[in-house]
């Protein structure tokens, strides 16, 4: 790290009032059009390689393939933060957060299209695959690193932790995700996921669905991450109704003085009509196939993460979503912990200038590294 945190870079921006949800109205005032085109990654990293490592997870040897993670990065010197993104996310979801903390080498994993038999994501499998990348990336020679996981990469983050894939570990950070909360979620998964628009007209048009939705806050952070969440279907779609779906619970300034069944009929009438001139873009990650490894992603997590000896910090959106083994844990000081609120569940999406500062701090008051340039914790 060249150890000079300067984490007020970016002008703040505040989420947006009450957490709309999926199928949420919103109202635009005037003057508040806003821009949806996608950002490019290398505006937020300095390297992007995809790194090859062996899989020998099983015990036939027919069975051995190459997996191919890409790997996005930026420093050069210093502790390594090793950032894993949630599921259905891209490690572009990181993007805005390491120009905040852009002094700092961060390392991010992305499960890419290449990778041979994708469909085992268990927690096991995972954990080996961060490791694996690490030492293809470092050889028997890796510098400290820290984890950082949100969601079910904060879950792959305390699985890694736990079982020794990083022997160079300095510390590990987890982002909203508790393993009470989690097992509560799983039986309503299903159903969040089944009310997600199945494609998109363009990539615009899902960059303003997780922005209007409420999915991410923060629309920098959408413009690029989004990128990374979809992938063009791979032969252009026409049913009636799918704009419906995207564009259901958006209401643009010019139509506030029509009837809104009026206004809602002729903008299905024209979107249909788009959609047939377009390819459609879908969701890239499949998650409702992923429901067999979730109660391993997420179960005894608590007591997993408590017994990892490596300093430790808990970044949470809210402080109702700690639970029983945590609020004891806290109470004991077996971790750090903080909340910010006013986000949602991407916490690094929303406020990564807090994430960037609470990181920073957690890094120097355990000499992880030091701090220059006026840098108050």
């Amino acid at each position: 790290m060249e150890k000079q945190l300067h984490l007020n870079l970016l002008a703040s921006r505040p989420p947006i009032p009450g957490g709309l949800q999926s199928g949420s109205k919103m109202r635009m005032g005037p003057g508040r059009k806003r821009d949806f085109s996608p950002l490019p990654w290398n505006k937020y990293f300095e390297k992007m390689e995809d790194v090859a490592v062996q899989n020998d997870n099983s015990t036939d040897i027919s069975f051995l393939h190459t997996h191919t993670f890409r790997v996005y990065s930026s420093g050069s010197q210093g502790p390594v933060l090793l950032l894993l993104h949630g599921g259905g996310h891209s490690a572009l979801s990181w993007a805005v957060f390491t120009v905040s903390y852009f002094l700092v080498i961060c390392k991010h994993l992305y499960r890419d299209t290449k990778v041979k038999n994708s469909e085992d994501l268990s927690a096991q499998t995972m954990a080996k695959d961060v490791g694996k990348v690490l030492e293809a990336l470092y050889g028997e020679n890796a510098p400290p690193i820290m984890i950082i996981g949100h969601s079910m990469g904060g879950a792959i983050a305390v699985h890694t932790a736990a079982g020794n894939h990083v022997p160079s570990l300095l510390g590990l950070c987890v982002i909203d995700v508790v393993e009470g909360t989690a097992m509560d979620a799983l039986n309503s998964m299903q159903n969040f996921l089944r009310s997600r628009p199945k494609t998109f007209r363009s990539l615009e048009n899902a960059i303003e669905w997780s922005v209007k939705s409420g999915q991410i806050r923060n629309i920098e952070s959408a413009r690029v991450s989004m990128v990374g969440q979809v992938k063009k279907c791979e032969e252009p779609l026409s049913s009636p109704g799918i704009s419906k779906s995207i564009v259901e619970g958006i209401i643009e300034e010019d139509e506030e003085d029509e009837g809104e069944e009026e206004s809602n009929n002729k903008r299905k009438k024209e979107d249909d009509l788009e959609v047939k001139k377009e390819s459609l873009y879908t969701w890239r990650i499949e998650l409702a196939k992923t429901e067999k490894y979730w109660d391993g992603w997420f179960r005894g997590l608590s007591a997993l993460f408590l017994s990892c000896p490596v300093p430790k910090l808990l970044l949470l959106a809210g402080v109702d979503r700690l639970d029983k083994d945590l609020t004891i844990g806290q109470m004991q000081g077996k971790f750090q912990m903080q909340v910010l609120p006013q986000c949602g569940h991407a916490v690094h999406e929303d406020a990564p200038e807090k994430v960037a500062e609470a990181l920073a701090t957690f890094m120097v008051r355990h000499k992880f590294t030091e701090a220059k340039g006026g840098f108050q914790w």
